[in-house]
């Protein structure tokens, strides 16, 4: 029953409040034990909290005018931006550079776990590791304090191990009830069994077949590239420099008047928007760039080996129908050894794996094998009445996540799962390694060799505690005064609070009026999500200055559903056109852009090649003759194939009107030789593929059996004399 009440709480969007797992009665437990949240301030003697936001403009201007810097940090990831924040906040003059968006790379491709690490936990445990012990316990605290600090980007959220072996309950039941333990005071909630029965009652998609039993524990969930954005946005506040699309070319050096050695003093940097360059002067010069670390490394010292070993992790977006609402289910020890996860998220499904070796430092593109080995493991543990079709793969992404030998250990060909801060011999600092949930306690270790190594003037770390951007006017019930005041849709208005927090009154303000009775304000970018309009006109304002950071990082469309995201872009490029003045050239160059951005980097290149040209047509003949008919009530004229034209004539006859742009979108799902028409062999292509499952939810097919059964039926309706004629 203690459960039951616990997944009962305010239906907030995907990973916004701490209520939406826990209820508002659990809610007010959980900030009671953990601190006030909403009203955690930070320690006494940081700087002022700045009201007005600078624009990037300003920033820019900043960086170039400013004199010296204290610290510069090369990197807008979450430790890179978590670094400028520690600086700003204990009053030290912080400017940050980030090459392209913040939280473009690893810190927006996470599997969105807060979480202390599990399968750490045993490691440590079983091989004694004592390094692994205290990275969990630590990453364990931090996962407390980053649930406080954000609480309208994360929640908690129960994740379930199914048991399909006796033997295996009190071993997993002795490990989770350890991870309780270690977390200590910082617990989210105490981890319980369940029995059969309660295991397919929370989670019914799961398979019943030798089945004992389940046991959950609780671990933390966010949105992690807007939790990135806010902590960027925060430290701007606190007065740091902070700039997106900010190149560093070179690092520059000067003499050190000590002790007669080169130091590094700043950097050569380039405005990407403008390609204007100039310097940036810095008493030390902080690299945390992930994936990333031993290019600057070598712009210090060319010798220097390398450091950084990547390690990919795919994940891919399904429907929400695919996992409950409100649970999460990970494997711990799959058929090649890695943990997979299967989480809802922002009201979709994400199943992902962790820790496989790469080669490369930019983020691999998803493949087919990749894909379908995640397909494999996911119909394992999903009941055989739930088919797990790749048409339903909606999105899919690869991150890096950059694992590191310490350069200062004996042992260097040993890999690190913690983070590692080095100083070069020219007072380059340099922090790897790590991982999202200890972003703040890497900035911290980071800052405080900062002022030891560079003799800084500068007080203890405040940010244990500090709220980031959006928190501080938070509450869960904030949802319902956007809805009254401004007449925005219940749904919109819960993805406006669990993304921007008390910030949400500012978007909703500049949103506009729809026309309707209801919503009066609030105009979508596409109709399943509630992602609006104003939201680019406020992303702008966030640094956004590209189609891609609005789709993937100020709103997740391209994270949620590729096909979705490509539907939206000439609204969004139309919008920001208007807010940064582009011209016709420009705005055709982002479109591509982020076309090309979805096709290889979401996975919208294999959602698509499910269906291609050479595609197989394995139909029986009776489903080619029954189709061949559908498509002839299209195809009046026996052309072999169909136009916007010949759709819209058959939908006027019964009475159904789409736009035309909706139409060309529809057929262009199906055009695979893009000749603006759907040839016969196309459309069977198509139909072949949804049989198979490797397609699914195609507008067009779902159009021609609706218009298809629609004509039938008003053919079936008798026309008799209505009595009394001759």
């Amino acid at each position: 029953m203690a459960f039951q009440k616990a997944v009962k709480g305010t239906a907030l969007i995907g990973g916004g409040a701490i209520a939406t797992v826990f209820g508002l009665s659990q809610f007010s437990q959980y900030r009671n034990k953990h601190g006030a949240l909403g009203q955690v301030q930070a320690e006494e003697g940081a700087p002022v909290r700045k009201e007005h936001l600078p624009t990037r403009e300003q920033q820019i201007l900043a960086l170039q005018t400013s004199g010296e810097f204290d610290v510069l940090v090369i990197g807008g990831g979450a430790t890179g931006c978590g670094c400028a924040l520690d600086a700003a906040t204990r009053g030290l003059k912080t400017a940050l550079l980030e090459r392209d968006d913040f939280s473009s790379g690893t810190s927006s491709r996470s599997t969105k776990l807060i979480h202390g690490g599990v399968r750490y936990l045993q490691k440590a445990i079983m091989n004694l590791d004592f390094e692994q012990y205290r990275m969990v316990k630590e990453a364990l605290e931090e996962r407390a304090h980053l649930l406080e600090s954000a609480p309208h980007l994360s929640a908690p959220l129960p994740i379930m191990l199914p048991i399909y072996k006796w033997w295996q309950l009190p071993y997993y039941w002795v490990g989770i009830k350890l991870y309780d333990l270690v977390a200590g005071s910082h617990c989210l909630r105490s981890s319980y069994v369940l029995t059969k029965s309660r295991a397919l009652e929370l989670f019914p998609m799961l398979r019943r077949d030798k089945l004992v039993g389940a046991i959950v524990y609780y671990d933390g969930q966010h949105n992690d590239a807007r939790m990135n954005l806010a902590i960027a946005l925060t430290a701007a506040r606190y007065g740091a420099a902070t700039a997106n699309y900010a190149e560093v070319r070179h690092l520059l050096k000067c003499q050190d008047t000590g002790s007669g050695r080169q130091r590094v003093c700043g950097v050569r940097c380039r405005d990407v928007i403008t390609g204007k360059e100039f310097d940036v002067r810095a008493k030390c010069v902080i690299n945390a760039t992930g994936p990333f670390t031993d290019s600057v490394r070598k712009m210090d010292d060319q010798e220097v080996p390398n450091i950084c070993q990547p390690s990919a992790g795919v994940h891919i977006v399904m429907p929400g129908y695919y996992s409950p609402d409100n649970m999460g289910l990970l494997d711990p020890a799959t058929s090649d050894g890695r943990v997979i996860f299967f989480l809802p998220w922002e009201k979709m499904t994400i199943a992902g794996t962790t820790d496989s070796p790469t080669d490369v430092t930019s983020h691999p593109i998803p493949t087919e094998e990749d894909i379908n080995f995640i397909l494999s493991e996911v119909r394992n543990y999903l009941g055989a009445d739930v088919e797990v079709r790749r048409g339903d793969v909606l999105a899919a992404w690869s991150g890096i996540r950059p694992l590191v030998t310490n350069p200062d250990s004996k042992d260097t060909q040993s890999l690190s799962r913690n983070h590692v801060v080095t100083v070069s011999d020219s007072g380059l600092i340099t922090v790897a390694g790590g991982k999202w949930t200890t972003y703040r306690a890497m900035a911290r270790d980071t800052i405080d060799t900062a002022v030891r190594e560079h003799k800084l003037k500068a007080g203890s770390c405040k940010t244990m505690g500090l709220q980031l951007e959006g928190a501080q006017d938070w509450s869960p019930t904030l949802y319902i005064r956007l809805v009254q005041d401004y007449g925005l849709e219940s749904e919109v208005a819960q993805h406006l609070a669990s993304t921007y927090g008390g910030k949400a009154f500012e978007v909703a303000k500049i949103a506009q009026v729809t026309g309707k009775r209801w919503p009066i304000v609030g105009k979508r970018l596409v109709s399943e999500f509630p992602y609006i309009e104003a939201e680019v006109v406020y992303g702008v304002k966030e640094y956004a200055r590209t189609a891609v950071d609005i789709i993937s990082r100020r709103t997740r469309l391209a994270f949620l559903n590729v096909q979705a995201a490509h539907e939206a872009l000439p609204r969004i490029v139309d919008i920001m056109g208007k807010e940064l003045n582009w011209c016709e050239q420009k705005k055709k160059e982002q479109l591509e852009a982020a076309k090309t951005f979805l096709y290889y980097e979401m996975g919208y290149k294999v959602k698509t090649d499910q269906l291609t040209d050479r595609s197989e047509i394995s139909l029986v003949p009776s489903d080619i003759e029954r189709y061949k008919k559908r498509f002839h009530m299209f195809d009046k004229d026996n052309k072999g194939f169909i136009t916007i034209l010949d759709v819209q004539r058959v939908l006027q006859s019964i009475s159904v009107q789409i736009d035309e742009n909706t139409l060309h979108e529809i057929l262009n799902e199906v055009d695979l030789n893009k000749n603006g028409q759907v040839e016969l062999n196309e459309f069977l292509q198509l139909m072949s593929a949804i049989q198979k499952g490797r397609v699914s939810g195609s507008r067009l097919a779902v159009l021609m059996k609706s218009a298809e059964e629609n004509l039938r039926r008003r053919q079936a309706i008798p026309v008799d004399r209505s009595g009394g004629g001759l």
